[in-house]
């Protein structure tokens, strides 16, 4: 796919965000709450914005996660701690795990805050459920957790448009994951450990994918195929554009140069697998060495 600005921003900011998943400091903060597994911590923390809501309005705003998979994790949650509980460990956890990956980012972080911010507060949210909660959160002091929390709006303002995008053109959940996986991006075992649809499953959207004419018979899209896959990511690109222009070509310029070496560190230490279900790759030449 071509990188355009709107996409390179939330490739370089996105690992910064991404230390919530991977850091072994959030599921451990929940497993102290009593919730079970990292993915009851996952949705619940992912969800706390939200309220304590039910696993169906989070399957249908979180959208390609198998709804059996989040009704295993929620409401189940919610008996071992409140939303505005998890809000607190999600950040305390982040605190944790950015003081001990970057003890010293090498980077004026206080900028690179006060930067992510000021596009955090221009990213759209109407229409965007999740990006529209975690914009309502109060902001935190200290530098780095603001930057965590604008890496969070500005993604998920970016991940409800893209929902918008494969809704507009007509992929179910496990369809959108297939033909992303069919453009070149996370395989098939990554997407079945990380969102759970079943070979069973994964067969009947391809089966509907060929029916539209989107996929051949050896599970290559066709040209049809591969034109509705760049309309999806051209729509979210556009769509995410918007708070970019807002913020302004000088801004978001300082802003890419200051986050690249802060996730350039991230991307070097391992935290986040090359091959991972965001579909949020680096070049090996871009990752700075150990």
């Amino acid at each position: 796919m071509t990188e355009n600005r709107a996409r390179r921003m939330w490739r370089v900011l996105e690992p910064y965000h991404a230390i919530t998943y991977f850091a072994p400091d959030t599921r451990q903060a929940t497993d102290a709450l009593g919730l079970r597994g990292g993915w009851m911590s996952y949705f619940a923390c992912r969800a706390a914005p939200l309220g304590p809501v039910g696993p169906e309005l989070v399957a249908a705003v979180f959208y390609n996660f198998h709804p059996d998979m989040v009704a295993r994790a929620l409401p189940d949650a919610w008996s071992h701690a409140s939303p505005a509980q998890l809000l607190t460990t999600r950040l305390q956890a982040v605190d944790s795990a950015v003081r001990r990956f970057l003890p010293d980012p090498g980077t004026p972080l206080r900028r690179t805050a006060e930067l992510a911010r000021k596009a955090a507060e221009l990213a759209p949210t109407a229409g965007r459920p999740i990006a529209a909660a975690n914009a309502a959160l109060e902001w935190p002091d200290e530098p780095h957790l603001v930057l965590w929390q604008a890496t969070t709006i500005l993604r998920e303002s970016r991940g409800d448009g893209h929902v918008a995008a494969l809704v507009s053109a007509g992929l179910t959940p496990c369809q959108a994951i297939l033909t992303i996986s069919a453009a070149g991006g996370p395989s098939k075992e990554v997407f079945q450990v990380a969102r759970r649809w079943s070979d069973e499953e994964w067969a009947e959207a391809a089966d509907q994918l060929r029916e539209r004419g989107l996929l051949d018979a050896d599970g290559v899209l066709t040209e049809a195929g591969r034109a509705t896959r760049q309309q999806v990511e051209d729509t979210t690109d556009r769509l995410a554009e918007q708070g970019w222009a807002a913020l302004g070509d000088e801004d978001a310029e300082e802003l890419d140069r200051l986050i690249r070496p802060i996730s350039g560190k991230l991307m070097a230490s391992g935290l986040i697998p090359p091959d991972n279900p965001m579909a949020m790759r680096w070049e090996p030449d871009e990752i700075p060495a150990n």
